[in-house]
């Protein structure tokens, strides 16, 4: 049996990698696990699943879960979140926390040699060189949960790196793919958050409509499978059917097809090297699909995927500028405070004030990260 901890464990990753444990109770057990605020949520999954060890966000959760559970051992704060990632008696991390808090934990779980299934791509985005130096010394490998990823990592299998030509990344369009940009003006937050295939958290799902969710996928798939990024393709394609590919340079592509369900790539991450049967899936019927269709992306109608590979191709800290300017633009237009294209000026703003820093640290990061986020609250 396989212990699992779990970061994020009320995000639509982490409901989902708990699906996969509910799937196969002699598999794998959830040993502890992380939430924000969602009190109840914690409640109800103490007790399902008796963790040993609960990390909540705030004190007074902590002291309220305590007097409830007194069985159970529970931490808070960000240092609770270091607490869950390392946990000893896990064989393996479920990283699925949103935005850059997730980067601490992970390199701590990667100094204590733990395997590591990785959805929060914050972490690579804006320290992918601290985080992929840390592996190799740690002899850790980080499995790529988000379904693109997990596509190019199952299509590498037994392939070798020198014969890749590039990598294809595909993206549905997300909400707006229809639409033009003069009618994106006045969009609404109700119609953002409505994706036509994927069911994810409402920060995700402004991503995708935005494009820059893929963008920071093409930095994750920079550090991942270290490819450059004039080597990393994104390519239209509406269905989610086909969730990336790899082109070799004898021109032969390997792609990867399913049902637009995360729990697939999550239980990949669970069991690889091997596979476990999901009786309930749903199963890709192509006949019944019938057409797959294929569009070039068009960075000037989606800019955040512009700015993403700008800010890769100049690389210090700039990502780590994208990242921060990008969560607070997000979680403004989330609240009504700005139009949804501000997202994008916003996020222009930030990248064009900012003067790099090369081979940046990890103080250096996090300074950087305030400091971004102080100038774009700066301008709401």
């Amino acid at each position: 049996m396989k212990l699992i901890s779990l970061l994020g464990a009320s995000g639509s990753v982490g409901t989902q990698t708990l699906d996969i444990i509910r799937e196969h109770p002699a598999e794998f057990k959830l040993a502890t696990f992380s939430v924000g605020k969602n009190i109840d949520l914690a409640r109800k999954l103490i007790v399902e699943f008796n963790p040993e060890l609960v990390s909540v966000q705030d004190y007074g959760d902590f002291h309220t879960l305590k007097a409830e559970f007194p069985k159970t051992r529970f931490t808070y704060g960000n240092e609770g979140l270091i607490e869950v990632a390392v946990y000893e008696k896990s064989d393996i991390l479920v990283n699925a926390v949103l935005g850059s808090v997730g980067l601490h934990p992970t390199l701590q779980a990667i100094e204590s040699g733990k395997e590591i299934a990785i959805a929060n791509k914050e972490t690579l985005v804006t320290a992918g060189h601290l985080v992929m130096a840390a592996a190799k010394k740690n002899n850790v490998q980080l499995l790529p949960v988000d379904s693109e990823h997990s596509a190019i990592f199952q299509a590498l299998q037994g392939e070798k790196d020198k014969n890749i030509e590039r990598l294809i990344l595909t993206a549905s369009g997300g909400s707006f793919r229809d639409k033009t940009r003069e009618e994106l003006e006045n969009v609404t937050v109700e119609d953002a958050l409505n994706h036509p295939n994927w069911s994810m958290g409402a920060k995700i799902t402004i991503d995708s409509a935005t494009m820059m969710n893929k963008g920071l996928e093409v930095i994750e798939a920079h550090w991942l499978f270290q490819m450059p990024y004039e080597k990393i393709n994104v390519l239209l394609h509406k269905e989610s059917i086909i969730h990336s590919m790899v082109e070799f340079h004898d021109s032969s592509i390997i792609a990867q097809l399913g049902t637009p369900d995360m729990r697939v790539p999550i239980q990949y991450a669970l069991t690889y090297p091997d596979r476990l049967p999901r009786l309930a899936a749903n199963r890709l019927d192509l006949a019944s699909v019938g057409k797959l269709h294929f569009e070039e992306m068009d960075v000037n109608r989606f800019r955040c995927l512009q700015f993403a590979y700008m800010a890769g191709k100049k690389g210090g800290t700039m990502p780590t500028v994208l990242n921060a300017a990008n969560e607070v633009a997000v979680a403004a237009f989330l609240e009504g405070k700005i139009r949804f294209l501000q997202i994008e000026d916003l996020i222009e703003k930030a990248l064009n004030t900012h003067q790099t820093i090369e081979h940046p640290s990890l103080m250096t990061i996090e300074e950087v990260d305030k400091e971004t986020r102080q100038f774009v609250h700066s301008l709401l």
